[in-house]
């Protein structure tokens, strides 16, 4: 059993939901898992009480929020010594399309310069389009941006981008990925 903790930085609200599923798919494989949005962490958390790390962040207007790479900056020293990961949640990840993949992508390298900080696994999730609780600007703008893309919508008009079983997928991949490094590191001594 591994200890995993999944930490994540949200907007709103969906990259906490897609870190609740994943600590769940955890805890289902036996996993000792906890997930905490970086905005309420504790600053007297202490890595090392964990053998792995996942980070989550959310992508909006472009960037990653600024807490998340704040965190990762100040425990890059930490994270690298761990089995560790990094999901990304934007529009651009739940498009159909390659320009949604290319610009997905290209989020994730610019985190990546920002923090130097190298993931072992990084996968890419399609978030929300939560239009029903955006003002007028903000819905028309991100009506415009999204224009040529291919979501369904629910009665109100919001679209969940998110797909479900890549997310357990994912956690999946991630625990094994885990086990066998600590498996690797049990083995070593």
């Amino acid at each position: 059993m591994a200890t995993i903790l999944t930490v994540f930085g949200t907007g709103e609200g969906q990259t906490a939901k897609i870190a609740d599923s994943i600590t769940r798919e955890f805890s289902a494989r036996g996993h000792e898992a906890t997930a905490v949005n970086v905005a309420e962490i504790d600053p007297e958390l202490d890595l090392d009480e964990f053998d792995a790390v996942l980070i989550g962040a959310s992508v909006h207007y472009g960037r990653q929020q600024k807490s998340i790479k704040k965190w990762v900056n100040a425990n890059r020293d930490v994270l690298v010594r761990k089995p560790n990961g990094f999901f990304q949640v934007s529009g651009a990840s739940g498009a159909k399309n390659e320009e949604g993949l290319v610009e997905a992508t290209e989020y994730v390298d610019k985190f990546i310069n920002a923090t130097d900080w190298r993931p072992d696994r990084i996968a890419l999730f399609g978030g929300a389009l939560r239009f029903s609780e955006y003002g007028i600007l903000k819905r028309a703008l991100l009506r415009f941006i999204v224009r040529n893309q291919e979501f369904e919508t629910d009665e109100s008009g919001d679209a969940e981008l998110t797909d479900w079983d890549s997310v357990v997928s994912f956690a999946g991949e991630f625990a094994v990925f885990v086990e066998e490094r600590l498996g690797e590191t049990v083995e070593a001594d």
